[in-house]
């Protein structure tokens, strides 16, 4: 096997490689969209942060990232490189050493590149390279998944009013936002993200992309939910999908079906308006969230991460 930077003629072969892995995982979840490419491949030929694995002078595999960003994470002090669906592949046959070898050498260009938080994008149903990547010190953290814009069987509950929040009500949604914020900091999340601030905030809701669904409940508000036109991965584009963004429920109203409530009256209001799928992307390491999306949406990708000592940069040259 030779391992060498991925550069502009590389990308053709890249491409339908990525789409051949993107293929493979819509056999398991059968909401993803047909994508051709998966990902323009161009910027990662051009910032040379990427490798690609050749055997007798066919591509086997590639493996790129995004240029070193800061705040791995929006909660950290240190920079990361991601991965993103469709910037890594292979072939079939002996993946594990493939990829293995792959992140040897990209590693070290990440690492020289100051970044120390490594993130990889594989498909949800890659159990293989997610073991290989256990191997070699990363652990699952993000999840993308999907569904088709249908509803779910769920009683209904009658004393709560479910509505999509219009501009003047923005200062109602505000708290849960806050709320949202303080769990992130909760065992087992960790995550220190600042919330915005209520400018921000208003900013952002007045956004022409962004929508906000919510629960009350006598008058007072106990969930929202946050849908914006595009998610995290490729699979996310189109004019017939939506993501959501932004969830919470106030813990005293967890459990009696609020928030399946809250869903369906999501999906049927876009549904109606020609949308025909539905995404989110979540941590794993949110127990609460985890369960809840992981009943009703499909899986599709697994976010791993490895977090480096960041003392290794004085010493790599």
């Amino acid at each position: 096997m030779n391992i060498v930077d991925f550069e502009n003629h590389h990308i053709e072969e890249a491409t339908a490689l990525a789409l051949d892995n993107y293929q493979k995982e819509r056999q398991f979840v059968g909401a993803l969209p047909k994508l051709s490419p998966v990902h323009d491949l161009t910027q990662f030929a051009e910032n040379g942060l990427g490798v690609a694995a050749f055997e007798g002078g066919r591509m086997i595999g590639f493996l790129c990232c995004y240029e070193p960003f800061d705040h791995a994470f929006r909660s950290t002090d240190v920079k990361g490189v991601f991965s993103p669906m469709g910037a890594n592949a292979s072939v079939s046959e002996n993946r594990s050493q493939i990829y293995a070898a792959m992140y040897q050498a990209a590693g070290a260009k990440w690492v020289r590149a100051g970044a120390v938080s490594h993130a990889v994008c594989l498909y949800a149903h890659d159990e293989e390279l997610q073991r290989q990547f256990f191997r070699y010190g990363f652990g699952l953290r993000c999840v993308d998944a999907i569904r088709l814009m249908e509803p779910i069987d769920c009683e209904p509950c009658e004393s709560y009013e479910l509505f999509e929040a219009s501009t003047a009500e923005c200062h109602l949604i505000y708290p849960l936002d806050l709320a949202l914020y303080r769990h992130y900091r909760s065992s087992p999340f960790f995550m220190n993200r600042t919330p915005e601030t209520a400018e921000e905030f208003e900013t952002d809701f007045r956004k022409d992309d962004v929508r906000y669904f919510a629960a009350r409940k006598n008058g007072k508000l106990c969930a929202h939910l946050k849908i914006s036109s595009t998610g995290e991965t490729s699979a996310a584009a189109g004019n017939t999908y939506r993501h959501i963004t932004g969830a919470y429920c106030l813990p005293e109203h967890r459990g009696i079906g609020v928030y399946q409530n809250l869903l369906n009256f999501v999906i049927s209001t876009l549904k109606r308006e020609g949308y025909s799928r539905l995404g989110v992307d979540f941590e794993s390491i949110n127990p609460v969230g985890s369960r809840f999306w992981l009943k009703y949406f499909s899986p599709y990708t697994s976010g791993v991460v490895r977090r480096i000592d960041e003392r290794i940069t004085q010493c790599m040259g």
